[in-house]
């Protein structure tokens, strides 16, 4: 059954299609014979209950520099769309916030995937808690005196912002690093939200796990392997891909988070493992799929379509 699928998105133009997830979403959609239409989300719009968005019909090619055609925009009703993928990257504001409750006027009846009202209810940094044994010690704070409390604790500590993405302004801090002050200064006039305080990891350095699921099932997993002299694993800021297996832990963390994943309607999302401990589970745009493809593993793409279409009326 083809279907109409509007992808809300950052814009094509500005895609590297090498690792990009969305692109490699709607290239399976296309070879599905799915319609696709491509806009950006400061376009979606409601008037009178009814949500609607300039919208271009876009083909897409496998090729750098030459991977998308649009056609002409047109105003088109999300109630005329089977199918709308939120994709658009973070950071998770306001206006991400805003985006989820204009989608959330026409699911289910247009599929929105992941749940729009799901994902504003499940901020990554926060939803992991809710598995609080599955993962390192964690402090949700901004009150410098707790955190400096949880330091002497715990030694060497990570800290990031609560709604960060892609490893921008996290900071490795040891026990005796006077830095932390000024940190905390910087961190408190940068972000009215608290910020999140792990205990260091330094398990890290062997990397820190993507694995992704489809519908609460383990579909695929990469390793990322932070650079030299970074703390960091995430691929946008230099960490490095390799192979990987699940293995015992990995699998007894995804069948306890897989079920809460599929009732809440977050058909695709990525966890992140380091040391046989999770620190996130990503639901607003989470990554890898190109990742694991290109180093032998399933193409969670064709996956992650045959879990949607299973959704849809026959």
């Amino acid at each position: 059954m083809a279907l109409t699928v509007a992808v809300q998105m950052d814009h094509i133009s500005s895609l590297q299609i090498a690792g990009d997830t969305t692109f490699v979403l709607m290239l399976e959609a296309q070879r599905r014979g799915h319609a696709l239409l491509h806009y950006t989300p400061e376009r979606l719009s409601m008037r009178d209950g009814r949500v609607f968005a300039a919208m271009e019909a876009v083909s897409v090619a496998d090729e750098e520099g030459r991977h998308f055609t649009l056609d002409e925009a047109r105003i088109v009703d999300l109630a005329n769309c089977d199918v709308v993928l939120m994709r658009q990257d973070p950071p998770f504001d306001l206006a991400y916030i805003s985006a989820t409750y204009l989608l959330e006027r026409v699911h289910p009846e247009t599929l929105v995937v992941n749940d729009p009202a799901e994902v504003r209810n499940a901020p990554e940094k926060i939803f992991v808690t809710d598995f609080a044994d599955l993962m390192p010690a964690t402090l949700i704070s901004r009150d410098p005196h707790a955190i400096r409390d949880f330091r002497d604790e715990f030694g060497e500590i990570i800290i990031k912002p609560l709604h960060g993405n892609g490893g921008a302004a996290v900071f490795r801090l040891r026990q005796d690093d006077e830095n932390l002050p000024a940190l905390l200064e910087l961190f408190i006039d940068m972000f009215r939200e608290p910020f999140v305080v792990q205990r260091y990891l330094p398990e890290v350095r062997e990397g820190d796990k993507r694995i992704i699921l489809v519908d609460g099932e383990p579909a695929g997993v990469i390793n990322r392997v932070p650079a030299i002299g970074d703390a960091r694993s995430n691929m946008h800021v230099g960490g490095r891909a390799e192979a990987a297996d699940l293995d015992e832990t990995d699998r007894e963390i995804c069948a306890r988070i897989g079920p809460e994943l599929k009732r809440r309607g977050l058909l695709l999302a990525g966890i992140d493992v380091i040391g046989g401990l999770m620190t996130e589970i990503n639901v607003t745009s989470p990554t890898g799929i190109r990742e694991v493809q290109r180093f032998g593993g399933p193409d969670i793409a064709a996956l992650f379509w045959d879990a949607l279409e299973a959704k849809l009326p026959a």
